[in-house]
Order: structure tokens, then C-alpha cells, then sequence
């Protein structure tokens, strides 16, 4: 199994949108991903809560089949435009992925 974990940052500004307005779009894109391909096995996102520390405005945690299923997910042309949009949006962008 592959764990896939991405965090953004997001700029104040950007797209037309405020942060907040854009971390909610970011969300639904992300959250629309869901049974995207085959072997795609877990897709789950989140937004930093208010009254909570955190150093990053959104986190991606998936876990995957195979890297190949990551590979599909990746380059699928729905997740392509999410992912478009969120780099238009993004100040700092970390990403992590490992095998189980």
C-alpha cells in the first residue's frame, strides 16, 4: 500500500477569492476525488481548525493500492484541474509518500 500526504498554504488572496473561500473550494474539488480510480483506497482532507496550532492551511491524507493507482490518481484530468487550481492558490506546498 502506498500512504500519499500533501499540506498547502494558502495565499490571503488569490483566483478572485479570499483564503477561507478558497480552502472551501479546494476542499470540495479534493472531496469529489473520492473512488477517483481503482485502488484508490482512502482519501481524506482537512482544513485547519480555528484554536488549534497548525503550521499548514490544508492537508491531503490517501492511501493507495499500488504506486501505480497514486500514478492514475495523479494524472487524471479531474484531479489535473483541483490540483491546477490549488497551485494557483498555494504559497508552500509539502508533500510526502511512502510504502506499507
Amino acid at each position: 500500500m502506498v500512504k500519499h500526504v500533501v499540506m498547502w498554504n494558502f495565499a490571503d488572496q488569490a483566483e478572485g477569492g479570499v483564503k477561507a473561500a478558497n480552502l472551501a473550494k479546494a476542499k470540495a474539488g479534493l472531496d469529489a476525488l473520492q473512488d477517483l480510480v481503482p485502488g484508490q483506497r482512502h482519501l481524506e482532507i482537512a482544513i485547519g481548525a480555528d484554536g488549534f496550532e497548525h503550521a499548514y492551511d490544508m492537508v491531503l491524507y490517501s492511501e493507495f493500492d499500488t504506486a501505480e493507482a497514486l500514478t492514475a490518481y495523479a494524472t487524471h484530468p479531474e484531479h489535473v484541474a483541483v490540483a491546477s487550481f490549488i497551485k494557483a492558490c498555494a504559497t508552500a506546498r509539502v508533500a510526502f509518500d511512502y510504502e506499507v
